[in-house]
């Protein structure tokens, strides 16, 4: 039985990890400074949760055969100094993805956007028609309980490429670890100003990505995309660009129209999304899967966990949350909900959350990208600029780099709450998009404005 230990478990990604290394029968423990939900409950529930909260390198020794190391413990971490006094193995947990797959074929998502949607698809579909898969994905799929699965069976590993750094001793992005057989580009779309400084540094790391594709391998790649289109161009595999695939809209249904005609109704919608399909469709017709197959599966995926999530409709209001943060992602999110609900009041609210959307630096780069709602406001928490040690921008400021002078700018859950109130509450499409949480704004406390 191997035995691992993992810093920071958790984590997102590396709960997961633990959980999927646990069921393949590995001895697993772990150390965290603090557990949150919902990994709290899911490692209680594996049997792995540590017993204390902090670090306890007295616990390692030489009995153990790797240690994965968590993206947000310091490169000081007490556990971290033990490990390497012992000589033991430590990995990112992209490297030990790599190692657990490196004799299957490998399929890499990567991009600005779209990632966990495509490698939800893929999974959906393979599912589907009974192609055994291993996986890592961002987010809680359904027909899915874990977000990584590892097993000796399966011939397959779909992985979602994050580009963000793999861990405090190894800064480089995690995508450049998994070594694709069949790699995807979703988009490029300058992100992570904190650690990419410029566009090109930025769109440098796709390029190294394309370089690490296998030998015999493909890239599949956005075509309406410009940077997509510019980084496939110096690969030296074969490739194979996609559009959005043709569709309908009426009301909240949306029909795929293939090229023999016929028409099939599928549970997602916008036209990212139907590039995202697009995507999913040829990594399968890579691995076997017949276009015919591809869309009787694909009918009944319904998105994955948080990526314009219906929270509730009550036949009048249709109240969505989104995961989008970055320019691109905000701005298609509510493109698509323009376009699938033409004839409601659309309001989109963006938190600023994240390090890059939080920096007055980048600002301007969502200029235009709530242009197509109807109300359009900005959730700018002062404590959350605090924790990323940045500078307050001044509402003003906001409302410049967004291009409308209509915006609202809010500050907490209360003013959010109150401004809601105010505005209009029938015949309402509502985008809530984030990668937090609005200081708690929870879908009761939405339900009590819209349902």
């Amino acid at each position: 039985m191997k035995k691992v230990h993992f810093i920071a478990i958790g984590g997102s990604a590396m709960h997961n990890l633990a959980i999927a290394l646990h069921r393949k029968g590995y001895q697993v423990t772990g150390s965290d400074d603090e557990i949150f939900e919902p990994s709290k409950s899911r490692l209680a529930k594996e049997g792995i949760l540590p017993e204390k909260w902090g670090w306890f390198p007295e616990k390692l020794d030489k009995s153990y055969d790797a240690v994965i190391l968590g993206m947000h413990a310091r490169i000081d971490n007490p556990e971290l100094v033990r490990a390497q006094e012992l000589g033991l193995k430590v990995y990112s947990y992209p490297e030990y993805l790599y190692e657990q797959s490196r004799d299957k074929t490998r399929i890499v998502i990567g991009g600005s956007h779209g990632k966990t949607t495509i490698t939800s698809m893929i999974l959906h579909v393979l599912k589907q028609v009974g192609i055994e898969s291993d996986f890592m994905v961002g987010a809680q799929l359904e027909g899915f309980d874990v977000m990584v699965r590892l097993s000796e069976t399966a011939k397959y590993m779909v992985m979602e490429g994050d580009e963000y750094l793999t861990s405090p001793i190894d800064r480089v992005p995690k995508f450049h670890h998994y070594h694709p057989h069949i790699a995807v580009i979703s988009g490029i779309g300058w992100d992570h100003v904190n650690v990419f400084p410029t566009f090109d540094n930025y769109l440098e790391q796709f390029r190294i990505f394309v370089r690490t594709i296998e030998q015999g391998g493909c890239l599949i790649y956005d075509q309406t995309d410009v940077e997509a289109e510019k980084t496939a161009q110096g690969a030296q595999c074969q490739i194979f660009g996609y559009g959005v695939h043709p569709f309908e809209s009426e009301g909240i249904k949306t029909t795929l129209l293939l090229s023999d005609g016929s028409r099939r109704e599928v549970g997602v919608f916008g036209s990212h999304n139907m590039k995202n399909l697009n995507a999913a469709r040829l990594v399968c017709k890579q691995l076997g899967v017949t276009d015919e197959q591809f869309y009787d599966a694909i009918a009944s995926f319904k998105g994955a966990a948080r990526r314009l999530e219906l929270l509730f409709d009550n036949g009048d209001n249709f109240i969505f949350r989104d995961f989008a943060h970055a320019p691109s992602k905000v701005g298609a999110s509510v493109k698509a909900l323009r376009e699938q609900f033409a004839e409601k009041h659309l309001i989109a609210v963006f938190e600023l959350h994240t390090y890059s959307s939080l920096s007055e630096v980048f600002i301007d780069h969502y200029r235009d990208a709530l242009n197509l709602a109807d109300t359009a406001i900005v959730f700018y928490d002062p404590h959350a600029v605090a924790i990323k040690k940045l500078e307050l921008m001044p509402d003003s400021r906001i409302v410049e780099g967004f291009g409308r002078e209509d915006l609202k700018v809010v500050h907490n859950k209360a003013e959010l709450v109150e401004l809601l109130q105010k505005g209009q509450r029938r015949n309402v499409a509502g985008a809530f998009m984030s990668s937090g949480d609005f200081n708690g704004l929870t879908t009761d406390d939405l339900k009590s404005l819209y349902a």
